[in-house]
């Protein structure tokens, strides 16, 4: 990993300490979804060694020091879903409760873990317009392995006029 930025040493560190039966989850900056050089690399070997279970984006302003968003890494070692990585998109849920500060209810935690854990047990998991995507490891080839979570998700159409949108 480059010495300017710790990510992927953190994460090559954390798998490195895996069982063969281990799973971890470790939050990260965006940014690291679709980094370039030495990074691109890493996020490549891992995704054809078939290790990234799940990435979970969040929301901005959702920790007390941290204003930016970040994601949610789940690496496996042991996969219920070989072949396949399932994308969520919790950015727009939670709410304001001050200036600085986003929180999760209880029925936002929920929706984040129902989703995750019918997606591992095969339980009535659906992807999901603007939430939710299992991808194939030949669809984040495809996209140069990108994990960014919004080049998978189907996200709705807003039908507007253009015209309205002049005035």
């Amino acid at each position: 990993p480059p010495k300017n930025n710790a990510n992927y040493a953190w994460l090559q560190h954390m798998i490195s300490k895996l069982s063969q039966n281990g799973k971890m989850a470790c939050i990260l900056a965006n940014g690291s979804l679709d980094s370039s050089g030495v990074e691109h690399t890493i996020r490549t070997q891992m995704v054809e060694a078939d290790l990234v279970d799940c990435i979970i984006s969040l929301p901005s302003n959702l920790f007390y020091t941290v204003a930016i968003p970040c994601s949610i890494w789940i690496i496996n070692r042991k996969k219920k879903q070989k072949g396949y990585t399932l994308f969520i998109d919790a950015r727009n849920i939670g709410k304001m409760v001050t200036k600085t500060l986003r929180e999760f209810s209880k029925t936002d935690i929920h929706k984040i873990a129902d989703c995750y854990h019918n997606y591992l047990n095969n339980l009535d998991y659906k992807d999901e317009i603007d939430f939710c995507k299992k991808a194939s490891i030949e669809d984040i080839k495809s996209n140069n392995y990108a994990l960014t979570p919004g080049t998978y998700i189907e996200v709705e159409k807003e039908n507007f006029n253009i015209e309205d949108k002049q005035k």
